[in-house]
């Protein structure tokens, strides 16, 4: 009997402590509610569960993690603008405030350098890209050290592997831009500083291809995919275009712009995210009226995609993450009540879903960190 209640008593202790085990955590900024929810997810069975939430005081939406992993950055889009950053606990996911600096726009959009020096914002409302210096520390410096007026609707900003290139997703001009970032953190156009997308796609977020030869962007009005290929200097030449996988499914009109007040019943495109699996053999975006994420198949030569399928996911998926190791994408939806894991085919790409815990109101921005 002894015997018994002490075995139950180790398993109960050991269930207590899985997450405290767990190598890979999730973060989905919660807009509506201020709060970054913190999961566990398990590498082996894609199983997700919720840790705790961190209060951010305002309007969180997007993320980004520091180039080496120990740090986390969000951006506040209610006054005042923000941009705050936490240490990660590597064991336990946990979040500790270092540092609140004001922002000098709304950014719907920031991502870091991989050399650690920069973190860059790009300005819907502002039309504008900023660059923030980041100190030894992992603190963001302000005022920004570089700033590059985008035209309407800046939407992201990502920077090549070697921390020399910026490209910017400017949805109210069909433009892709390509910038110089040089050590100091200013931004300069590189050639003509752009590339064209078809009329009206909006173009919204880019990846660039792991071996950095690709670029994609997802246009969010049109939902085309457009593939631009690198030259050495980092300047794009387009190569080619994939239509959007949904529209005729869901019967979906072209999208709009969608400023503050929008408001319009008919279904439209309404892309968002674009993400590879870390081989680069696998692409996916989503469309968030279908409440879907269609997966293309990456040829390794050429780059083209080949349409593998689309599934549902949560409803309005403004934001997707794949874990590091290619096995497991997360996705949130700004109108869901739960995040879902979904299990990657290895060979064909495919997608099942495995788990899901459960999210705040506006659950959107989602990252990935594995130790």
């Amino acid at each position: 009997m002894k015997k018994t209640f002490q075995m139950a008593t180790l398993l109960a202790a050991m269930a207590l402590s899985a997450p405290l085990l767990a190598k890979t955590f999730v973060y989905v900024s919660e807009a509506d509610d201020g709060t970054i929810a913190r999961y566990a997810l398990n590498d082996e069975t894609g199983a997700l569960q919720l840790l705790g939430r961190t209060q951010t005081g305002g309007k969180v939406m997007p993320l980004a993690l520091s180039a080496d992993h120990q740090h986390l950055y969000a951006a506040i889009r209610s006054k005042p603008l923000q941009l705050l950053s936490w240490r990660i606990d590597r064991t336990t996911g946990d979040l500790s405030k270092m540092a609140e600096a004001p922002a000098t726009a709304s950014y719907p959009y920031i991502s870091t350098d991989k050399q650690g020096r920069f973190l860059l914002g790009a300005s819907y409302d502002g039309d504008v890209v900023h660059v923030y210096r980041l100190d030894k520390e992992g603190k963001v410096i302000t005022p920004p050290v570089g700033s590059y007026k985008t035209g309407h609707a800046a939407h992201s900003v990502i920077v090549d592997d070697v921390g020399q290139t910026a490209y910017v997703g400017n949805l109210g001009t069909d433009r892709v831009l390509q910038l110089k970032l040089n050590e100091e953190g200013e931004l300069s156009a590189l050639g003509n500083g752009y590339v064209k997308t078809s009329a009206e796609n909006g173009p919204r977020h880019s990846v660039l291809s792991p071996d950095q030869h690709y670029l994609y962007n997802v246009g969010e009005m049109g939902g085309i995919i457009t593939q631009f290929r690198r030259e050495p200097s980092g300047e794009l030449v387009k190569v080619g275009e994939t239509p959007n996988a949904v529209a005729v499914e869901f019967a979906l009109q072209h999208g709009k712009e969608r400023p503050a007040g929008y408001s319009d019943t008919t279904p439209r495109i309404w892309s968002a995210d674009i993400h590879l699996t870390p081989n680069g053999r696998f692409l996916y975006v989503t469309e968030r009226t279908s409440s879907t994420v269609t997966g293309y198949r990456v040829d390794q030569g050429s780059g083209k995609l080949t349409l593998i399928g689309s599934w549902p996911v949560e409803k309005q998926p403004r934001s997707i993450a794949i874990t590091p190791d290619g096995h497991w994408l997360i996705a949130s939806g700004e109108k869901s009540a739960v995040t879902g894991s979904y299990a990657i085919d290895a060979e064909s790409g495919a997608l099942k879903r495995v788990s899901e815990a459960p999210a705040g109101k506006d659950a959107n921005w989602v990252t990935v960190v594995s130790y």
